[in-house]
């Protein structure tokens, strides 16, 4: 992989991001004055979300947040809420856009450049595909922050800050808890095959569930051809006893393949969404890892806005600030549930 230059070496952080985030959030409260919320993306309870205790009388900022997100995908509903609850409170015009192609979201960064954005918040799913544009926002001065995709690519590409879910060490922390349901054989469903977050995934599960697993790649923009798909591997190999999905629309479906092919797989998904809870609760779903997207849509604005009026950089602008993995079952579905419903976890 061609690299801008050298990595930095650096620790991963677990615990230590929890106060970085938490030190974040207080710091914006002190920078922030009174006033009721306004502008900055749908409102308040269109959003659910009822944290916004003020709105900074800072001057006015304009953000681009581009991501890789496909459309109709519940996670990144979340994600752009996050992003609008900080907007909103932070005196910040958010211009979002999303394109699940590579090509198309580097497109897309450079419409922010050619705007003259004050920050971009970008996605790296694909970090080689968006290592131009980036370099571009950057020789424009446009500070760069990265979020949910390209944890291992951000300093590589020279962007300020990162903030989401190591997804190594999150597939290993799944394949540990794995392990306690008794699986042998389990299938990793990969909806977008080269995606570096999800192969990591599924890379992380392997290293130690102590059974074995199989990648399964379908198309995640053809729901009932992924049904079909895991539906066809179950029947075809009924020694397969868990399915492990990347996302909660996966999941969710993956039920529903499981009951066709007359299989007794347990179902087990990284992500979580307001349709998941219901599946926990019933028992259809084993578990869910929690990534925290709103978290990840909200730090990332909030961080260039806390760039440019404080010159602060989270995790010292060295390591990453990790909003998972946070594991969700029935042992504390009914906390979570409450949230979940308002559409921000």
């Amino acid at each position: 992989m061609n690299r801008t230059s050298a990595p930095h070496p650096r620790p991963r952080p677990r615990r230590t991001a929890w106060t970085v985030a938490t030190a974040a959030v207080a710091a914006t409260a002190l920078l922030a004055t009174g006033c009721s919320s306004g502008s900055g993306g749908r409102k308040a309870e269109e959003g659910g979300v009822n944290a916004v205790a003020g709105k900074a009388d800072t001057p006015r900022m304009t953000v681009a947040m581009v991501t890789h997100a496909p459309s109709g995908d519940t996670f990144w509903d979340i994600i752009r809420k996050g992003a609008e609850a900080a907007a909103a409170k932070d005196n910040v015009k958010l211009i979002y856009s999303n394109d699940e192609s590579a090509g198309g979201q580097a497109n897309l960064v450079q419409n922010a450049i050619d705007q003259k954005v004050d920050g971009i918040a970008v996605t790296l799913a694909k970090p080689d595909a968006m290592k131009s544009a980036v370099a571009k926002a950057r020789a424009a001065g446009i500070p760069v922050v990265g979020f949910n995709s390209g944890m291992d690519e951000w300093k590589k590409q020279g962007l300020l800050q990162f903030f989401g879910q190591d997804e190594s060490v999150a597939g290993e922390a799944f394949g540990e808890k794995l392990n306690a349901t008794g699986a042998q054989k389990a299938v990793c469903v990969v909806q977008v095959q080269g995606h570096v977050g999800l192969e990591a995934r599924c890379a992380g599960v392997k290293k130690t569930f102590k059974g074995q697993v199989s990648n399964l790649y379908v198309n995640g923009n053809d729901m009932p051809s992924v049904k079909s798909t895991i539906t066809a591997k179950l029947k075809q190999d009924s020694s397969i006893d868990q399915v492990v999905t990347l996302g909660a629309p996966f999941a969710l479906t993956a039920v529903q393949s499981v009951s066709d092919a007359g299989s007794k797989a347990g179902v087990a998904t990284f992500d979580l969404n307001k349709d998941l809870v219901g599946a926990i609760k019933d028992g259809d779903i084993e578990f869910a890892v929690d990534q925290q997207p709103f978290l990840q849509g909200y730090l990332a604005v909030d961080s260039l806005w806390l760039y440019r009026n404080n010159g602060n950089y989270m995790g010292g602008g060295e390591a990453p600030v990790l909003t998972g993995p946070a594991f969700v079952d029935k042992s504390n579905i009914d906390t979570v549930a409450g949230f979940a419903a308002k559409g921000t976890r």
